[in-house]
């Protein structure tokens, strides 16, 4: 099969033909339809993320077809549709996984990370931590609720019961909590890059009231934020943007340097907080919810041999909504 390898990080992505995997017990092989591309995986190529497995195949928002099944699978069957995230396997016996907190697993093992993901023509998952998509979303539109809308989904309960939310970054998870929060009739407040005026157009068609750079101060104070580029400075904005007693959520994988900050803005029972990783249940009820706002993802395409451009136009700010390939 035909797949983009990340042999060392820090180098680009290369396109080569790689035996087609074979499903082990309670695994599914998948022919991929769309695979959209996250911003984790610029981490894990740039090298934030260190330790990967390699050589890799980056990706995990897949959605796809069921091809084969491993031995033990009762789950699914060949010819299902369905959508493999970021936790890819757990050990199912910590005091995380036996507290329902498997997305603090010990041991846990994450697709495009330790586990070959979608950018390529086949993958295998886990069958426990795969999901049935829903029907009214095309596998292009699919692929981006697997981490761009699980993540957003955790961070925005995380959020509490926040009336005025501040989204900071809006890129591919901003845009479908945006659709979530407003359909939960909360109130929006973008924060873009500065001088991203597109980005702040495509936050207010989505529904947010105001929206500005992240260095500006929003017209009223927030409730709670949920902070989703990678970018440590945005803390102290944020909380100096919240009102007491409000949450401030950081949503990445990785974040730089959080400088320090005056006790005074945090004071007056604010926290800040951050979200790791997904579990099953986060799956379960974001794909249930999705179809009733009913979530619409913005998509641009890119074939698989062009996964190393849509990489660099997700870093540099150059898409609106969510990459995805199509092999």
């Amino acid at each position: 099969m035909r797949a983009l390898l990340l042999r060392k990080q820090g180098r680009p992505l290369e396109l080569a033909e790689i035996p087609t995997p074979e499903p082990a017990t309670g695994q599914l092989l998948i022919k991929t339809s769309a695979c959209a591309v996250c911003r984790t995986d610029l981490h894990v190529l740039d090298g934030d993320l260190e330790k990967p497995t390699l050589p890799l195949v980056l990706g995990h928002e897949i959605v796809g077809r069921v091809e084969a099944l491993g031995s033990g699978v009762d789950q699914f069957k060949i010819g299902d549709r369905v959508g493999v995230p970021w936790l890819g396997w757990t050990c199912g016996e910590c005091r995380y996984c036996r507290g329902n907190r498997e997305n603090l697993c010990d041991h846990a093992r994450f697709t495009g990370y330790q586990i070959d993901g979608g950018f390529a023509e086949y993958s295998v998952a886990d069958q426990r931590y795969a999901f049935a998509i829903p029907d009214g979303f095309p596998d292009d539109q699919a692929a981006p609720l697997l981490c761009a809308g699980l993540i957003g989904y955790r961070s925005l309960v995380a959020a509490g019961a926040a009336e005025r939310l501040g989204l900071y970054g809006f890129g591919a998870a901003a845009h479908i909590v945006a659709q979530v929060a407003r359909y939960q009739g909360r109130r929006l407040f973008a924060f873009t890059r500065e001088g991203d005026s597109d980005a702040q157009q495509f936050a207010r068609e989505l529904g947010a009231e105001w929206a500005g750079a992240s260095s500006e101060s929003p017209p009223e104070e927030l409730d709670a934020a949920i902070i989703f580029a990678p970018v440590g400075r945005l803390v102290p904005l944020a909380l100096q943007a919240t009102a007491p007693g409000g949450t401030v959520v950081c949503a990445g994988i990785h974040m730089s340097e959080i400088p320090a900050f005056p006790y005074q803005i945090l004071w007056r029972e604010r926290t800040v907080s951050s979200v790791a990783n997904l579990t099953r249940r986060d799956g379960e009820e974001f794909l249930k919810l999705a179809p009733e706002v009913p979530v619409r993802t913005h998509v641009v395409h890119y074939p698989l041999e062009q996964a190393n451009e849509a990489l660099a136009d997700l870093r540099h700010g150059r898409l609106q909504g969510a990459a995805v390939l199509v092999p």
